[in-house]
C-alpha cells in the first residue's frame, strides 16, 4: 500500500495587517510565550479567546481550515486565483514559514522552487550553489559530485558556472533553480509558477523531468501553475483553492472545469473597481465588451465573421498609450496577441473615459471559448495597467470561415485562409 507522505489537518495561517507585532509589548510576549510552549495564539484570529471587529480588521486569512493527503509518487496541481493562499500553502509545506494553527506531516528530504532564485547565494558561483543546495538536503559531496554534470546539462548553462548567480538572467536562475531542485533526489518537490519565466522549451522540458521523477523514481510533486494545460498534462489529481479554502478536490479534468467556470460570467468581473492588478495607474481599464458590425453588443463570436472589440480606458492625466490584449483558450494557454503599438499606433487619452477599439477581420478562431486579457503601457513601456483578472470571457461558434459551407478539422483552434494556383 502506497504510504502517506504528505498530511495538513486543520491548517488556518493568518497575517497582521500593516504592522510586524501587535502594537503592544504584551501582546507580542503573549503570543511569544504561547508559540515556544507549542500552544494557541491568544492574540489570534483564530484563537477561541478572542473574536471582536477590531482584531478581524487588523488580521487577514490566507488560509482556513485546510485538510489534504497526498501519496508516494503522486502528482498534484494545486490551483486557484490570485489570492486564493496557494503560494503560502507551498510556504508551510516547504518550511519557509509555519502554520498558525493546525499540523502539517511530511516524511522525506523537500526540495522547492519557489521565486526566482529560491535558495541561492548571489554572491556565490552557481557551481558553489550547487553544492550549497545538495547540503542542505543532506547530501554528501560525493552524492552531489556524481549529479553535478546531469545538473550542468539540463540547465544549460555550462559557461556560466562559475559566475555568481547575482549576475544570472531570472531565466538563468530558474534553469539552474529547478535543475538542481529536481536531481538533488528530493522525494517531495514543490514547484511554483515560477517555470513560467522560463521559455517554451524549457518549460517542456522541466515538464518531462517532473513526470519522470514521480513515475519512475517514485517521488511525489506538488505543481502550481495558471496554465491549466501544463497542470492538466503533468498532474492526475488537483485541489482548488478559493478565498483561502479548499473548494473541490479530485481528478484534476473536474478541478480545472471548476476552476475555470468561474470565469464564464463576464457580468463577475468588475474591471473599474477590481484591486487585483499592477500598473501606475495613470490610465485603466474600466469596460471591455465586442461589437458585431450591426452594432449590437455581444458575447459570442462566430468564426468568420467581422468583430470589434471595445476598451473603456480612464485616465488620470493626459498621456500616450500602448493597449494590448491576448487571447486565451479555456486551459489559460495564450493563443494570440495584439499591441497597438505594433503597428506604431498609440492613443492620446485625456482626463476622461477613452473608448479604444480595434476590428478584427475574419475571426480565425473556432475553439468553444475564448479568455480576454488587457495590459496598458506609456509610450516610454511602463505598465499603466495590468488587470490579473482579466477582461472577459467571449463564446465562440462555429461559422462559414471559408464560404463554401465546409468546415475544418475538429481540434483545430486557428483557421487559415490561402489563395490557390498554378504556378
Amino acid at each position: 500500500m502506497t504510504q502517506t507522505v504528505i498530511k495538513v489537518e486543520n491548517l488556518y495561517k493568518e497575517y497582521k495587517l500593516g504592522v510586524i507585532g501587535y502594537g503592544t509589548l504584551t501582546q507580542d510576549l503573549q503570543s511569544w510565550w504561547a508559540r515556544i510552549r507549542g500552544k494557541e495564539d491568544p492574540n489570534s484570529l483564530i484563537s477561541s479567546m478572542y473574536h471582536n471587529v477590531d482584531l478581524e480588521k487588523k488580521t487577514f486569512l490566507a488560509l482556513k481550515d485546510i485538510n489534504f493527503e497526498v501519496k508516494q509518487g503522486d502528482r498534484v496541481g494545486i490551483i486557484g486565483k490570485n489570492g486564493a493562499g496557494k503560494s503560502t500553502l507551498l510556504k508551510i509545506l516547504s518550511r519557509i514559514t509555519s502554520p498558525t494553527k493546525g499540523r502539517v506531516q511530511i516524511k522525506g528530504r523537500v526540495a522547492s522552487l519557489l521565486e526566482v532564485g529560491t535558495g541561492f547565494h548571489p554572491e556565490l558561483t552557481g557551481k558553489e550553489n550547487i553544492y550549497l543546495n545538495g547540503s542542505i538536503l543532506g547530501m554528501s559531496k560525493k552524492e552531489i559530485d556524481k549529479k553535478l554534470d546531469e545538473i550542468l546539462d539540463f540547465a544549460g548553462i555550462e559557461k556560466h558556472i562559475d559566475t555568481p548567480v547575482k549576475r544570472y538572467s531570472s531565466g538563468m536562475n530558474v534553469r539552474l533553480g529547478f535543475a538542481v531542485a529536481a536531481h538533488l533526489e528530493p522525494e517531495i518537490l514543490i514547484v511554483d509558477e515560477v517555470l513560467a519565466v522560463g521559455d517554451a522549451e524549457f518549460q517542456k522540458k522541466a515538464l518531462g523531468k517532473m513526470e519522470d521523477v514521480s513515475t519512475g523514481e517514485g517521488r511525489t510533486v506538488l505543481f502550481v501553475s495558471h496554465n491549466m494545460a501544463a497542470v492538466k498534462s503533468l498532474c492526475p489529481m488537483g485541489v482548488l483553492l478559493e478565498n483561502g479554502s479548499i473548494s473541490y478536490e479530485g481528478i484534476i479534468d473536474n478541478v480545472v472545469n471548476k476552476y475555470l467556470s468561474s470565469y464564464n460570467d463576464n457580468t463577475l468581473i468588475d474591471i473599474e473597481n477590481d484591486n487585483r492588478r499592477e500598473g501606475n495607474g495613470d490610465a485603466i481599464f474600466t469596460d471591455f465588451y465586442v461589437l458585431k458590425m450591426s452594432g449590437d453588443k455581444t458575447s459570442t463570436i462566430m468564426t468568420g465573421e467581422d468583430i470589434t472589440f471595445n476598451f473603456l480606458v480612464k485616465a488620470k492625466r493626459d498621456c500616450k498609450i500602448d493597449l494590448g490584449f491576448s487571447i486565451h483558450n479555456m486551459d489559460g494557454t495564450t493563443i494570440s496577441i495584439l499591441y497597438s503599438g505594433l503597428q506604431d499606433c498609440f492613443f492620446h487619452v485625456k482626463e476622461e473615459y477613452t473608448v479604444i477599439s480595434c476590428l478584427i477581420k475574419d475571426f480565425p478562431f473556432c475553439i468553444s471559448q475564448i479568455r480576454i486579457s488587457g495590459l496598458i503601457k506609456l509610450q516610454d513601456g511602463t505598465i499603466s495597467d495590468w488587470p490579473k483578472f482579466g477582461l472577459g470571457v467571449i463564446d465562440v461558434v462555429k461559422g462559414n470561415y471559408y464560404g463554401t459551407g465546409k468546415e475544418s478539422h475538429a481540434g483545430i483552434q486557428c483557421l487559415l485562409r490561402g489563395e490557390w494556383n498554378y504556378i
